[in-house]
């Protein structure tokens, strides 16, 4: 696995925390924008390449409130399991008997989030109604081999939203028993002409894991780039802070 580039922390750099964290797709591209990060995860996640905090996210983010120890951070992402509700989850998995079981952490996670009295980001794939939509970004917006809609919310800020370009054909794979091609890869799941793992790092930019479901629960990092860079850029216009 190749490693990403290691990045420099010093004082110049404001911290950020990065909760539900996964393997790291957020917190690199936040690292790349000129953030110091740090993780949370209730999973192991021994791939993801920046300090991190093994437990329930919430929990710690109430123990971190409490303590005053968040006032060490300039800045949160949240990615509360999406799992319910979501449009695959519901639609194209309730023959199988999945949907609307999970526990919906979006609501929880935008009250401690807001007692924190930070600017933050909570991010959702399509097909949530419970946050508000005030950015969406497409892997096409970054010439990337993924179409990955995400919504995000922005608390305590904004920032303007880019063009979405438009698509230059089909997600590759099966639909209904036929094979379609087309410049993307489907980034979920493991049939129906989904892509090898190789293939899907370099769909989502993403080398320093090669652990499929990783892979498949990561956004690509070009998008927190971009979206680190939009509030660093509003909170510092000379560029003084971004890397």
């Amino acid at each position: 696995m190749t490693q990403p580039t290691p990045i420099r922390r010093d004082r110049l750099r404001p911290r950020l925390l990065d909760l539900f964290s996964c393997a790291g797709g957020a917190a690199v591209g936040y690292a790349r924008a000129g953030f110091a990060v740090d993780g949370c995860d209730i999973a192991h996640r021994q791939n993801y390449p920046f300090p991190y905090h093994h437990g329930e996210a919430l929990t710690y983010l109430a123990a971190l409130i409490s303590s005053g120890d968040i006032h060490r951070y300039s800045f949160v992402h949240a990615f509360p399991p999406c799992q319910h509700g979501c449009a695959l989850t519901v639609g194209t998995n309730a023959s199988k008997g999945w949907g609307r079981t999970h526990v919906d952490l979006v609501a929880p996670a935008r009250e401690l989030l807001d007692a924190t009295g930070l600017p933050y980001v909570i991010e959702q794939p399509n097909g949530r109604a419970k946050i508000r939509k005030d950015l969406t970004l497409c892997g096409e917006m970054f010439g990337l081999g993924v179409i990955r809609h995400r919504n995000f919310e922005l608390g305590g800020w904004t920032t303007r939203q880019p063009a979405h370009a438009p698509h230059r054909g089909r997600v590759r794979g099966y639909r209904h028993g036929r094979f379609y091609d087309g410049p993307y890869v489907a980034a979920y799941g493991n049939g129906g002409g989904k892509p090898s793992i190789p293939e899907l790092q370099a769909a989502m930019g993403i080398r320093w894991t090669d652990v499929r479901e990783e892979l498949t629960e990561a956004i690509p990092p070009a998008y927190t780039k971009f979206i680190g860079r939009a509030y660093l850029a509003a909170v510092a216009p000379t560029g003084e802070v971004a890397a």
